[in-house]
């Protein structure tokens, strides 16, 4: 049959050129998708974290002033502003040294039973009664008291370690001059509940001018924070921990603010973090003290704007390989097939010149080959 005498010819000069043109190019062009899809694949996890470090810091901003409006709801409520402004009152006749003279008195025999009737009435009051009510409705506020103008505890959930309040340091920022300003502590460890909390005051003012006249006072546990960011599942080798701007870890999987433990990771992003894009949140990849590659995203919570002794800065971590690993593999096998196509296209090219010198000189005569010797 005709087909079946079908054949194929060309030289190896033409083949070769036609390899050229057709694999140069395309292994030049596989080159550069390899390296673009690595890149994206990169660029795609950096997104991942960074939307999950933002929604993290958005849920720990939101969890806090959660906190704090409930405080608030407390101290806007007419109870309280009621039980303030009748112990105020009786404080109208006195100087402030008078004043000063008997909360001191009161508080240097608070732990005696000098001052138990003080004690039961704080603890007994109508008001005590609905601060516990406020309290079995919210668990997140552990203790509540409500204090006076000059830092007396007029109601309490417990009984406070302190009758004044004045020589705390929060009192003052409290106070603000007669203005009233919110509080927050900073991280706080419960030895007897075994959870970390912090302390939120909120001022009540009065109606009207805005004058100070006294404030609440409440202890809000924050385990149900660690708790959701602990439920973050990233991989094998990720997690989603809390530091403060010290760089010591605030809440991890395994590990607590009582450890001081410095994270690697801050110290890695601390250089972005101090632009404006930085701290709106984004991502790095770095190497770690044991020498492998990490992918860090981090989101500032603002939190510090508001309140100084929370600058917490929320990171997600996780292997480099663990992420980009199985593309990587891919784009470094391609990389090895470009290779070894650009070798044996060099191996052909090699063989065809050399084939080619070797048919020149077989074109040759005896006479003129001895000619070329003897001139040689």
């Amino acid at each position: 049959m005709p087909l079946d005498r079908l054949e194929f010819r060309t030289s190896l000069q033409k083949l070769l050129i036609a390899l050229i043109v057709v694999l140069v190019p395309l292994t030049v062009f596989g080159f550069y998708v390899a390296l673009q899809g690595d890149n994206h694949v990169r660029q795609m996890h950096g997104d991942h974290f960074r939307a999950l470090t933002m929604t993290a810091a958005e849920s720990s901003s939101e969890f806090i002033a959660g906190c704090v409006r409930d405080v608030s709801l407390i101290a806007n409520n007419p109870a309280p502003i009621q039980a303030v402004n009748a112990a105020n009152r009786q404080y109208e006749h006195l100087s402030e040294e008078a004043v000063r003279t008997r909360i001191a008195d009161v508080e240097q025999n608070w732990d005696s039973a000098k001052t138990d009737a003080v004690s039961e009435r704080v603890l007994t009051s109508d008001l005590a009664s609905q601060l516990r009510r406020i309290r079995e409705l919210d668990p997140k506020l552990l203790r509540i008291m409500v204090a006076d103008v000059s830092g007396a505890i007029v109601a309490a959930t417990d009984r406070p370690a302190h009758y004044s309040q004045v020589d705390m340091a929060a009192w003052a920022a409290t106070a603000a001059g007669g203005h009233g300003a919110i509080h927050i502590s900073d991280l706080r460890y419960d030895d007897q509940r075994r959870l970390y909390y912090l302390n939120i005051s909120y001022p009540i003012q009065q109606e009207g001018t805005g004058r100070f006249i006294g404030a609440v006072t409440a202890m809000a546990d924050v385990s149900p924070l660690f708790a959701q960011l602990n439920r973050q599942q990233l991989g094998r080798t990720g997690r989603l921990f809390l530091v403060g701007e010290d760089g010591k870890v605030i809440e991890a999987p395994g590990v607590s603010p009582s450890m001081k433990i410095q994270s690697e990771e801050f110290s890695a992003i601390r250089d972005a973090l101090g632009s404006l894009q930085g701290r709106e949140g984004g991502y790095i990849v770095a190497t770690l003290g044991n020498g492998k590659s990490y992918m860090i995203g981090f989101a500032d919570t603002r939190l510090k704007e508001a309140y100084p002794n929370l600058p917490w800065v929320v990171l997600a971590s996780q292997e480099a390989s663990e992420l980009i690993g199985p593309v990587r593999n891919m784009t470094a096998f391609a990389v090895l097939l470009m290779v070894l196509a650009l070798l044996m296209l060099t191996l052909l090219a090699v063989y065809v010149f050399l084939h080619r010198e070797q048919e020149i000189d077989d074109l040759e005569t005896p006479e003129e080959r001895a000619a070329h010797h003897f001139a040689a």
